[in-house]
């Protein structure tokens, strides 16, 4: 009885880890797993499990910013039934991670973007165990070739966040409820008279959108946009038109 009790608020109780094939992935690509139960001291029946893809984004509020943990993505696994004490249960797991998950993976100045799969055991009558696995998102083909366009242009990429909200453009919007911003400054005085460039994406299957705002030392904020597709990414065709977007 002792035991059970202490069960309950997390001593002795299960334990859940989750076992990733791999934790280098793109937005969108598919990942695998295996989910690892661990009984405790007692036997525990397990309503069920919980998988959430997870993000740090910044919300503008009354008094100012601050930052909050966002679910991108949730994964529910049920009938996992009772674990006894001492045993051991592997549960095989595969998804797709969401095609707007902000990409970690990047050489700026300051970087907040972080992304996590977080695993939770659901318990009856005790404390929830939670496993938590940080994640490396790398910017796909589309992505990264449009850095290296603004690396080229003369722009440094000089903070990266994830900001709570919605893109809308005229023919894309986004659908996560949140979306990265990556913030670039030239690196001498701009031929555009562009003091600041934030590139923000939504990708998608086979295209990435790309929605860009401009901030011009004398006509202030403007916003323009561009959609790369997967199988014509071009280094030298994406400078063209960025050139011409910024004049």
């Amino acid at each position: 009885m002792f035991k059970k009790i202490l069960a309950s608020v997390g001593i002795g109780a299960a334990k859940v880890d989750t076992v990733l094939e791999t934790e280098h992935l793109q937005p969108g690509q598919k990942f695998n797993a295996v989910i690892v139960i661990k009984g405790g001291d007692v036997d525990q029946d397990i309503s069920g499990l919980d998988l959430a893809l997870m993000t740090r984004v910044k919300v503008e509020g009354e008094d100012g910013e601050y930052f909050t943990n966002h679910v991108i993505e949730k994964w529910r696994i049920t009938d996992i039934g009772m674990i006894a004490a001492g045993a051991e249960k592997h549960i095989p797991f595969e998804a797709r991670l969401h095609s707007e998950t902000p990409i970690t993976e990047i050489n700026a100045g300051y970087n907040q973007s972080h992304v996590w799969l977080e695993t939770g055991l659901d318990i009856d009558l005790a404390l929830d165990p939670t496993d938590r696995d940080a994640l490396h998102i790398y910017p796909n083909d589309a992505v990264s070739t449009l850095m290296e366009a603004m690396d080229r242009l003369g722009f440094s990429l000089v903070k990266a966040d994830v900001e709570k909200g919605f893109l809308r453009a005229p023919t894309f919007q986004s659908h996560s409820g949140c979306y990265q911003e990556l913030e670039y400054r030239p690196n001498s005085r701009s031929l555009f008279g562009l003091q600041e460039i934030e590139l923000s994406f939504v990708p998608e299957t086979h295209k990435t959108h790309v929605l860009i705002e401009l901030d011009r030392a004398f006509r202030g904020d403007g916003y323009v946009d561009l959609t790369i597709e997967h199988d014509h990414v071009n280094l030298s065709q994406l400078c063209d038109q960025l050139e011409r977007l910024f004049a």
